[in-house]
């Protein structure tokens, strides 16, 4: 951990270079600023404490990881009594300052904060980081005769040098992008400079009339919907008799540096052409995750007002449009912060993909970091093959008005407020999407927290479906059917509470891709005979996907 970046670690934990370093050592300041005021709680719980490890060192603490934690798995921190007094005192300390900090009277917003500090304190801290701290360690030195030790100091040395010192969360040398990941067969039918447009080969006898085409973020590429086969979200969609159309942006550079929001929502509205006409429909349906779903929702609002009704609906996955809902982001985002992230965007042109996923992987340090520290340095393992984890490390850039633009629009929040933004020359109002709209959100999000996503559907306008994973930001997309573990909830009641919502919910099992498939059939139209070929004579087939732009680093 010593040769961890020497960058101060606040600077480090930015996304989108909107979080306010000041507001986060503030908030830990005037927290200590209230123990001191109430000394008596600070010492009830340091009592409390003291009291569980004399429990731990006699034997009798009960005190367990959560089930969740996978660096205890090992069966040794249950039977060796020396390293369960380890990991049971080391629970005890790090519970000890969490309920210190309920215990003070501070606001929550500071709370948060807090927390989030405290969090990455602890974790740091954690036994399984250290050599002598962590059993599996020592008997992996012992099964590989010191092995382990110097492939932990080459993981080490390779990530210092190699990867801004963060530990690989993924072996890069077991996927492939074309051979093992996005993989599913179909043809760039459409190329601009902004984007290419695949479609996906059918492959059954018929196919619903209506498309569908998938806006990814513009953050990552856009094979998160074509992942491993068997987990690939465009593999089933094909296998479920839709058209499945995706757009691939391009990986911008200093020359794309003036690219911006309706740069993207021009592309959209030309993918939307493209599609229906290869189709041979006058609508389609459209898909969007994360910050792809930003951009449909301000797109849709665009074509309601010149009276384009080429979208029959939307889906929203993992998709926050009111901003001023909590999420992470916006406990540590002030005003002043964002103003100058703006500034710097357009000053430095590009924000580098690596940038984004360092600070992402800080918004869960135990999961994201400490596991890989633990896992690839202590241990001397390979990082693990996932394909998730292989997506997430394919970055990309933003350009720098783009960059800026989703900061503005985060600052101002003007979706929830009818022509606060204009875009392509039109004012902008969702109340006037008069379509259907499917929202999907995560219930262990980080990102975008299931209850900010669900106030999504307070900004838009026609009939609406809210349905909740089980799962996180990514893997609440990639849910393939067949997971036992898999379950997702529904409740046709929309209350304006979140949790109201929640509490009138059922509990349903399997993935919600066979749910999704059953409301978009309804709105795809009758079957008709599958295309023989990709594309039109207006826009022929041409590179196999998944394409070029892909590629690009």
């Amino acid at each position: 951990l010593a040769d961890m970046p020497k960058a101060p670690l606040i600077s480090r934990i930015q996304p989108l270079r909107g979080f306010d370093r000041k507001e986060l050592l503030g908030a830990i300041c005037r927290m200590t600023e209230l123990m001191a005021v109430r000394p008596d709680r600070f010492l009830r719980e340091e009592l409390k404490m003291l009291g569980e490890l004399g429990r731990v060192l006699t034997g009798g603490s009960t005190i367990e990881p959560d089930r969740s934690d996978r660096r205890f798995k090992h069966e040794i921190w249950k039977r060796n009594p020396f390293y369960r007094r380890v990991m049971q005192g080391f629970l005890a300390w790090r519970n000890s300052l969490f309920d210190i900090l309920e215990a003070s009277p501070a606001d929550e917003a500071d709370k948060e904060r807090a927390r989030y500090a405290l969090s990455i304190f602890t974790e740091a801290m954690a036994p399984t980081n250290s050599l002598i701290g962590n059993p599996g360690a020592l008997a992996r030195i012992v099964e590989t005769r010191g092995m382990s030790l110097v492939k932990g100091a080459r993981n080490l040395l390779d990530d210092i040098v190699n990867n801004g010192g963060m530990p690989k969360q993924v072996d890069e040398t077991k996927f492939a992008v074309g051979k093992n990941l996005a993989c599913t067969p179909g043809a760039v039918v459409f190329r601009n400079e902004v984007c290419e447009i695949l479609q996906y080969t059918p492959v059954t006898e018929k196919v619903y009339r209506r498309p569908a085409l998938v806006i990814p973020p513009q953050i990552n590429k856009f094979y998160v919907v074509d992942l491993a086969p068997g987990r690939s979200f465009a593999e089933y969609a094909t296998q479920q008799g839709l058209q499945l159309f995706t757009i691939s942006w391009r990986n911008p550079t200093l020359a794309q540096r003036d690219w911006n929001l309706e740069t993207y929502l021009e592309a959209c509205k030309t993918a939307i052409d493209v599609v229906c006409n290869i189709a041979g429909t006058k609508d389609l349906n459209v898909i969007a995750a994360c910050a792809g779903g930003y951009t449909l929702a301000t797109l849709l609002s665009h074509l309601a007002a010149i009276d384009n009704r080429k979208v029959k609906s939307a889906t929203y996955l993992v998709t926050v449009l009111d901003t001023s809902q909590k999420t992470m982001f916006s406990m540590f985002s002030s005003k002043s912060a964002i103003t100058a992230a703006i500034r710097r965007s357009r000053s430095k042109g590009i924000l580098d993909g690596r940038e984004m996923a360092r600070a992402f992987a800080w918004l869960r340090p135990n999961d994201l970091i400490y596991l890989f520290v633990a896992n690839n340095w202590v241990m001397g393992n390979d990082p693990p093959a996932f394909d998730i984890l292989y997506w997430n490390a394919d970055s990309t850039r933003l350009s720098g008005d783009f960059h800026a633009d989703l900061l503005s629009l985060y600052l101002h929040n003007p979706l929830v407020s009818p022509g606060k933004l204009k875009a392509l020359g039109t004012p902008i109002d969702l109340s006037k999407v008069n379509i259907d709209s499917f929202v999907l959100a995560g219930i262990t999000d980080h990102i975008t927290p299931w209850k900010a996503c669900y106030q999504t559907l307070s900004v838009l306008g026609g009939k609406k479906e809210f349905v909740l994973s089980s799962s996180g930001h990514i893997q609440s997309i990639v849910n393939p059917p067949g997971n036992p573990k898999a379950k997702f909830f529904m409740n046709q009641e929309q209350p304006d509470n979140a949790e109201e919502w929640f509490d009138g919910a059922t509990e349903n099992a399997g993935s919600w891709w066979d749910y999704w498939f059953e409301w978009i059939r309804e709105r795809s139209g009758a079957q008709r005979k599958a295309p023989e070929t990709p594309g039109s004579e207006t826009w022929p087939a041409g590179d196999k996907a998944p394409g070029r732009y892909v590629h690009q680093r």
